[in-house]
């Protein structure tokens, strides 16, 4: 089974830290997901209602995206990794999954923060994934915990 590990990482790097710990434990090929216009401290303020993550969430629009996976045929299972953003994965994970066909494809996410819990992430982010069997979504703090979910 070849895994592909797809991430988002906001400001602080946790989510790029858990997903390499994990591909490397994995033996999994890693891509991370960049947004066209990089996020800035600012635009993460979500005490600011104005800030861009804010705008993003209450507007429901694709969130443009650089860079694509060409041999994503090749992968039997995806891990999809990012931090929490009012309940379920941001915007930007969401609009760059719709790109891809999951037909076939198992998938499993994960969350390194989220002080709301992991909320319906799965239930959010299930119409980005048309044709995939979508096993579930856990928060985690390490790549440990990654691979020792996955292997239960």
């Amino acid at each position: 089974m070849k895994t592909l590990i797809i991430y988002f990482s906001a400001e602080r790097g946790t989510t790029r830290r858990v997903a390499k710990d994990a591909a490397q434990a994995l033996e999994a090929d890693l891509y991370e997901i960049t947004p066209e216009k990089p996020y800035t401290s600012a635009d993460l303020n979500w005490k600011n209602p104005l800030a861009r993550c804010n705008r993003e969430f209450f507007a429901k629009k694709d969130i443009p995206t650089v860079g694509r996976i060409e041999n994503f045929a090749d992968y039997d299972r995806v891990l999809i990794g990012f931090p929490i953003w009012y309940g379920c994965a941001p915007l930007v994970v969401s609009s760059f999954c719709k790109g891809f066909d999951w037909t076939g494809k198992t998938v499993a996410a994960f969350a390194t923060s989220g002080g709301s819990g992991i909320g319906k992430t799965v239930e959010k982010l299930r119409p980005a994934l048309p044709g995939a069997d979508l096993r579930g979504a856990k928060l985690v703090r390490s790549g440990e915990e990654v691979t020792r979910w996955l292997s239960m």
